[in-house]
């Protein structure tokens, strides 16, 4: 997989998502085996720059691989320097958000609300690709909604402004994430554009990625909720497309030995309180792969804010798993 002058080792993606794709979750993607993972969506307003919460998503000291930073904004220029200002400090990529269906982005016609001015989307891509000298991507969904898909429409607009890669998450903007994925559009986006295309929506298991792959031909697969409390999925993937059969599964004490250093990476990047929070969401889905929390100890994780405690915690959680198997 090729991304600009960009050889990725496979092509296997990490999808952008707000609050989740942070440093510590995309290092340990790429620990297995992700070819790449894209940044939590930064906003392209110069007076957001100087927010801690900004410059912790900018953030790219020690990231493993590739830094890939997705940019989020409705003016040519801004976005133009964002493309430059993030490529100033560290990326590698950058990505255009033009995907995102959350109210709050649309409502501002930022996201997936620039595919209903397609004249925009143009200006927007050519000021950004001419604003660097890396390579710059996009993620697209389908269209605004069932009566106007026009992915292949943007997706020649991109190629022609010079995008390196472009991403479709496989549903329109009204849809969210529920209706099915629509793979025909990716497909017929693919046979029209020469540019690697990424397929991305519902792929959450291995014989999902062989299929989506086989079906739409595109050149890479973006995988997002699937990996949420199981990072280890990327592993799973390319084994499987490799070889066709299933790696062994992953066992309870490389989970919980998973768990405990991407917490620690946690409490090391945002400090001890903010990551002790930020740690909540992403043991609750750990566990939810596993079966769930036991009813005493649920309560407690999620109330303390102490690192030591809620390592504590989850050590009698994996003691119980342990006893239970």
């Amino acid at each position: 997989m090729q991304i600009g002058n960009y050889q990725l080792d496979n092509n296997l993606i990490l999808a952008p998502m707000a609050g989740i794709t942070d440093k510590p979750f995309r290092n340990l993607c790429k620990q297995f085996g992700a070819g790449l993972a894209v940044s939590e969506m930064v906003a392209s307003q110069p007076h957001l720059r100087n927010h801690h919460r900004t410059q912790l998503k900018a953030d790219h000291s020690d990231e493993i691989g590739l830094k890939s930073v997705q940019i989020l904004g409705t003016e040519p220029q801004q976005m133009a320097d964002a493309a430059r200002f993030n490529a100033e400090n560290g990326a590698d990529i950058i990505d255009i958000n033009m995907g995102c269906p959350a109210k709050k982005v649309c409502a501002v016609a930022a996201g997936s609300a620039l595919m209903r001015d397609e004249a925009l989307v143009e200006k927007i891509l050519t000021a950004t690709v001419n604003a660097v000298d890396i390579p710059v991507t996009l993620k697209i969904r389908t269209g605004w909604d069932l009566n106007s898909r026009n992915a292949v429409t943007i997706a020649k607009i991109a190629e022609q402004a010079g995008i390196a890669a472009l991403t479709i998450h496989g549903r329109s903007r009204a849809c969210a994430f529920k209706a099915d994925v629509e793979y025909d559009t990716i497909k017929a986006v693919k046979q029209q554009v020469t540019i690697p295309v990424i397929a991305n929506g519902d792929i959450d298991s291995v014989e999902k990625a062989k299929t989506v792959l086989e079906y739409t031909q595109a050149d890479a697969i973006m995988i997002g909720r699937a990996a949420q409390g199981q990072p280890w999925i990327f592993q799973e993937i390319q084994h499987y497309l490799h070889t066709g059969t299933h790696v062994e599964p992953i066992d309870l004490a490389a989970i919980q030995a998973t768990v405990t250093q991407h917490l620690n990476a946690l409490y090391l990047f945002y400090g001890d309180l903010i990551g002790v929070r930020i740690a909540r969401k992403h043991i609750g889905w750990y566990f939810q792969n596993l079966g769930g929390l036991a009813a005493d100890i649920k309560p407690k994780l999620y109330q303390t804010n102490s690192p030591a405690v809620q390592q504590s915690l989850i050590q009698s959680a994996f003691e119980r798993f342990y006893s239970s198997h």
